[in-house]
């Protein structure tokens, strides 16, 4: 993680670019840009964050890591969210690992801070558990997906959840990544992958996945990546 001299847009997060004006510019002081590169931790399973994030072109990864060191992807957050919900919760440490998926950028906030704003009640905390409540279906899909559907709508779930949360149709992304994000084996995400390119849906080319036709992946995923993306469209719209 790098802390950058870039002047702070919040408008490139939605959680705090839905916040009222008067909320806004009393949190405006306390927020800094950040830079994160692909794999960088943002934190590990039973540590503790100093920092809250607001991701705005950084995708991040909440990993559940076994103990033979095997993962599996509970969730992903980007531009819609926010990284450290334990700190608002009434939790102290984190019950997961948070690892970047696409590089890019984030908005840090002091733990201390976030703590603070939530008590006082506002528009802040109502967006931070309308947040919470969004990623909680997103975590229960995403368990249900991985026990009834297949490799390749599972793919399909991911690729979309992830494009929602860019501005770019490429990204970045081995299939030895996208294998432990999934919890299943590299095969599989090979098998699943050359079929999305043989119907024209992505190209992959060592190591970026090309999104060329959203609607076949779209027509290929299960329900899954609808019912997540109308729980977060209703909730934080």
């Amino acid at each position: 993680m790098r802390v950058s001299s870039r002047p702070v847009d919040a408008g490139e997060n939605r959680l705090l670019a839905a916040l009222p004006l008067e909320e806004f510019e009393r949190l405006m002081p306390t927020l800094q840009q950040t830079s994160f590169g692909l794999g960088d931790v943002v934190y590990e399973f039973g540590g503790r964050l100093d920092y809250v994030y607001f991701p705005t072109t950084a995708i991040v990864s909440l990993l559940y890591t076994m103990e033979n060191g095997a993962t599996a992807e509970m969730g992903l957050t980007g531009n819609d969210g926010v990284v450290g919900i334990a700190l608002f919760m009434g939790g102290e440490t984190m019950p997961n690992r948070a690892v970047i998926q696409s590089a890019g950028d984030a908005i840090r906030m002091k733990a201390k801070v976030l703590q603070e704003e939530f008590k006082l009640g506002g528009q802040f905390q109502r967006l931070l558990l309308r947040y919470t409540q969004a990623l909680i279906t997103q975590i229960s899909q995403t368990a249900v997906c991985n026990r009834l559907h297949s490799v390749e709508e599972q793919l399909c779930r991911w690729l979309l959840l992830s494009h929602d949360r860019l501005s770019t149709d490429e990204l970045i992304m081995t299939q030895e990544l996208i294998a432990d994000m999934l919890g299943v084996r590299r095969e599989g995400v090979t098998v699943a992958a050359g079929h999305l390119q043989d119907i024209g849906a992505i190209s992959y080319v060592r190591g970026r996945i090309q999104i060329l036709d959203r609607r076949k992946l779209e027509d290929t995923a299960c329900e899954c990546y609808r019912v997540v993306k109308d729980e977060f469209d209703r909730l934080l719209r």
